[in-house]
């Protein structure tokens, strides 16, 4: 099981959220995910300026295996993305929870972030997923 940042909250279906500083929200998926997906070969990002729906297809990221949706794990606008993934989608694979990030959202509501899995919980749900 690869290492999970504690400062992190988790959607079931993957996506980790980092609350910035100015109360932004980064998004990218899991460690676990991208084993899972193995190599990846192209990433769609969303754009920004876009309105996401917690739960909605927002990004999709394609691997020599299959394409996956990435889920918006909370609502917002989407504030950034990561150009640097449309050169080297790889990076996810390098580097998940830090210079693999997706997109970056200002939440429109702040009480989503209460729905979301701790680390302990997330690894719990990544676990099950390998049995």
């Amino acid at each position: 099981m690869s290492e999970i940042p504690g400062d992190l909250k988790f959607a079931k279906s993957h996506e980790w959220v980092r609350v910035e500083s100015d109360g932004s929200v980064t998004v990218g998926i899991s460690d676990h995910a991208q084993e899972s997906l193995g190599d990846l070969v192209y990433v769609e990002l969303p754009e920004v300026g876009s309105s996401v729906e917690a739960g909605a297809g927002t990004a999709v990221v394609e691997s020599v295996k299959a394409a996956s949706d990435i889920y918006a794990p909370v609502s917002g606008e989407v504030i950034a993305v990561n150009t640097a993934l449309s050169d080297k989608p790889e990076t996810i694979n390098e580097d998940a929870y830090g210079e693999g990030w997706i997109f970056k959202l200002k939440m429109s509501d702040k009480s989503q972030l209460d729905d979301l899995l701790t680390p302990d919980e997330y690894a719990e749900v990544a676990e099950s997923d390998d049995h």
